[in-house]
């Protein structure tokens, strides 16, 4: 086989197994939920260490009985908990309650591969986002 009939084939496999692989009507419903606001905001460097709520809003609305995946990369960058997480009202903004502390960088999984508790109405997992952010100094 040459080299350039291997490589269409190859090509071809490729698009039939896409093609397979797809949904067939791709709507928003159909895809998962992904992350489209925080507060903080990721990235912020100068958050204000008196904030006692961390926020996370979705894309559409969630499953909201304790269905949550804040998770720690690491004990240092995790904040501390106050209280049980919860949905607001219209069901695609999930609060963390926390105690910050000045100066100090924190990063929180919004879901991983293996805790994706973050779920919309339809049972699909939202996509992973690691919110960072640095608290100002006093």
């Amino acid at each position: 086989m040459t080299r350039r009939l291997m490589l269409i084939v190859v090509a071809v496999l490729t698009m039939a197994a896409a093609a397979h692989a797809a949904p067939k009507k791709i709507t928003v419903e159909s895809m998962p939920p992904v992350v489209v606001k925080t507060t903080p905001l990721s990235g912020d460097t100068a958050v204000d260490p008196s904030l006692t709520q961390i926020k996370v809003t979705f894309s559409k609305r969630m499953q909201t009985k304790d269905m949550w995946s804040w998770v720690k990369l690491s004990d240092d960058t995790f904040p501390e908990i106050t209280g049980k997480s919860g949905y607001l009202k219209d069901a695609k903004t999930c609060v963390l309650p926390v105690k910050l502390k000045p100066d100090k960088t924190y990063a929180i999984w919004i879901n991983t591969g293996k805790n994706d508790a973050f779920r919309d109405m339809g049972g699909n997992s939202a996509v992973p986002y690691l919110l960072v952010f640095q608290t100002a100094k006093k």
